[in-house]
């Protein structure tokens, strides 16, 4: 009876530490930032050194000294769980996804002055925008306001697509979320962008 106990109890633990990691998992947020990051450096190319940002899973990871329980829990995880499954990835090869990153990469040789300049900035929601209307000529705005409308149609266009392709189309908003943060990141030293709703200069 002790060990039909101590086995159920055992049973229920792992399926509660398998539903823990699932729910983890679902959004790969880490292979999210990779596949953001390579798509920017392709569409921008070279914008400058921005300053490394620790990643915390290393900080939780090296503070974390895994005992005996923890051994035996993880031994318990890679029973019920392949590898496959706990490390997940971004599939960014689309025909759809590469079309769209080509548009933008076209593209950014005339948004990059405005950028350069001041003129435009990077939203919150991982979008482009009117920062300062006043550096733009106006025989140049027209211009600018088209340069903006396609670019941002193709980004809302690239992040449903990324969704889409990886059969998550509510990771939308995870994967937009995850750009936005990423464009700053990548951004050149000088561009504008926009943090609590104020613009800030990087």
């Amino acid at each position: 009876m002790k060990f039909l106990k101590y086995l159920t109890s055992s049973l229920v633990t792992g399926l509660m530490l398998v539903s823990c990691v699932t729910i983890n998992i679902y959004f790969p947020a880490a292979a999210a930032e990779k596949a953001a990051d390579r798509i920017i450096e392709d569409v921008w190319g070279p914008e400058g050194q921005p300053q490394a940002v620790p990643d915390s899973s290393d900080a939780e990871q090296q503070s974390t000294r895994p005992d005996k329980q923890s051994n035996i829990a993880l031994s318990v995880l890679n029973w019920f769980i392949s590898p496959a499954a706990a490390e997940p990835d971004l599939n960014i090869n689309s025909a759809a996804i590469s079309a769209i990153q080509q548009k933008m990469k076209d593209r950014h040789s005339n948004l990059k002055p405005y950028f350069d300049k001041g003129a435009v900035g990077l939203t919150s929601e991982g979008l482009v925008a009117i920062h300062n209307v006043k550096a733009v000529s106006l025989k140049d705005r027209n211009k600018v306001k088209g340069l903006i409308a396609d670019e941002n149609e193709d980004r809302l266009a690239l992040y449903a697509e990324i969704a889409r392709a990886n059969g998550h189309p509510e990771w939308q908003g995870d994967i937009q979320a995850t750009f936005a943060r990423r464009w700053v990141n990548k951004a050149s030293k000088g561009w504008w962008y926009q943090s609590g709703g104020n613009w800030q200069q990087k």
